[in-house]
């Protein structure tokens, strides 16, 4: 009677690694491409509420008598676009500062500037209380993110 090793051979074995190695160099570019779409869909999604709180406290503002626009977008709290004081909020809970990919981490009342970081680069957007309009004025990335 034979006795059969149950074990792989060193060919299997370094079929299965090349294999693997070839899943790998398909998928890692795919995901590193996932992750910025979704950087990209969360800013969107930021600046279409940062636009339409925007426009909800002006019109709370017309039925009030007055015809300004906000003034600034952050300024009580560590949270961006939280408003101007707790009367006037902007987003309810604003959005968190952090220097990282994917996430707002700069303002400056001075100039209404904001920016949003995507695969390192800056995105600068700025606020005009004149007119009341929230748009991306510097980086690569702004028609995509804007459009």
């Amino acid at each position: 009677m034979k006795s059969f090793k149950q074990a792989f051979t060193m060919i299997e074995l370094v079929f299965v690694i090349v294999v693997l190695g070839i899943l790998a160099s398909v998928a890692i570019p795919r995901l590193s491409a996932t992750r910025v779409d979704a950087q990209v869909t969360k800013c969107r999604s930021d600046i279409s509420a940062i636009r339409s709180a925007i426009v909800s406290e002006r019109q709370s503002r017309l039925i009030k008598g007055d015809n300004s626009w906000i003034s600034e977008l952050s300024g009580f709290s560590d949270n961006y676009f939280d408003g101007v004081d707790e009367n006037h909020t902007l987003l309810m809970y604003g959005i968190k500062p952090k220097d990282a990919n994917g996430h707002w981490y700069s303002w400056n009342n001075n100039n209404h500037t904001y920016k949003f970081k995507i695969e390192d680069e800056d995105n600068t957007f700025t606020y005009d209380p004149s007119k009341g309009t929230f748009l991306c004025t510097a980086g690569s990335k702004c028609s995509e993110l804007t459009d």
